[in-house]
């Protein structure tokens, strides 16, 4: 080891020492907290209600279950693939006596969870101030965004970023979400 002639040069030398050794670690991205491998937070971008009501000529009915009584439609020029990893959709659930809700939802495919924007009521869009990300449930008769999301709007955790794709998907004769090739009232094609 090489030895200073004064105690002024040596504190010198130690500074140098540890000033080029904090500037080495800077451009370190583990150091600097810029790690391209780390986890991106989730930040989701700003939800606008539809203008309109669904559109009764894009309505493309879904397979949900064999346990459903529900009958399930997607208005197909309602989806939206946003830049936030979000797919937004209007669906249209249809009970056994006639009656139908309207929903305006959102699937986020890398959390497998979903979100319910607002509702279609008395000829307006109402939005849902209570609305939270919640998992989907695929082990229930009604799993019709578990569907959704395993049948067309993801793949597997990723995003279906091609329109074209889920329109290919949600139709009747191959949509699957996840079980056998079915038409929208469960009978097996």
């Amino acid at each position: 080891m090489m030895k200073l002639p004064n105690p002024r040069m040596q504190k010198y030398f130690i500074g140098l020492t540890a000033s080029l050794t904090l500037l080495a670690c800077a451009g370190d991205p583990l150091e600097s907290g810029l790690d391209p491998f780390a986890p991106m937070v989730f930040k989701e971008g700003v939800t606008k209600m539809p203008l309109n009501p669904p559109n009764k000529n894009s309505l493309q009915p879904f397979y949900v279950s064999q346990a459903t009584i529900f009958k399930f439609a997607i208005d197909t020029d309602s989806i939206l693939i946003g830049n936030d990893g979000i797919t937004r959709y209007t669906v249209i659930l249809t009970s056994p006596n006639g009656s139908t809700q309207v929903q305006y939802e959102g699937i986020r495919c890398d959390s497998f969870q979903w979100r319910l924007y607002g509702t279609f009521e008395n000829g307006s869009w109402r939005e849902n101030p209570l609305s939270s990300w919640k998992n989907i449930q695929d082990n229930v008769p009604n799993r019709y965004q578990a569907a959704l999301a395993q049948g067309a709007l993801c793949n597997f955790t990723s995003q279906e970023k091609d329109i074209k794709n889920i329109l290919q998907s949600l139709n009747p004769n191959g949509f699957t979400g996840q079980t056998k090739p079915t038409n929208s009232f469960g009978v097996i094609n």
